[in-house]
């Protein structure tokens, strides 16, 4: 049985950085792309990184680009999250899911009806 774990969120003040880590169990994370989403409070799910299999590009959202990085550890079967420089308006529940098929990633926006395995969340909270 494929799980998809998040852990990492915390709360932050704006400015400050929190890293994000995706862990799997019953499946090989580095052998497919895997995708960060958040969803706020009253809003809708979105994609906002996404990274292709075997470590090759990365993608970003305009919210996030220039302040969050993604990354893999293949050895530990981790993906992580970098975000830098928060803002009370990053304040949501993140995720990582994949379809686990998929070694490249599709345009973002779509990425949250084409994946099926997802984490259960893991809330950033950015606040003063």
């Amino acid at each position: 049985q494929v799980k998809l774990m998040e852990s990492g969120g915390d709360l932050v003040q704006p400015g400050g950085s929190l890293r994000l880590t995706c862990a799997a169990s019953g499946a090989t994370l580095n052998n497919y792309a895997i995708g960060w989403f958040r969803q706020a409070p009253g809003k809708e799910r979105e994609g906002i990184s996404c990274i292709n299999a075997a470590d090759g590009p990365t993608y970003y959202s305009d919210f996030v680009k220039g302040r969050f990085t993604v990354s893999r550890d293949s050895a530990k079967n981790r993906v992580y999250l970098q975000m830098n420089n928060l803002k009370p308006e990053d304040t949501a529940v993140y995720y990582c899911a994949t379809d686990l098929n998929t070694i490249y990633c599709d345009s973002l926006s779509e990425l949250v009806d084409e994946y099926d395995f997802w984490g259960q969340g893991t809330q950033v909270t950015v606040s003063s």
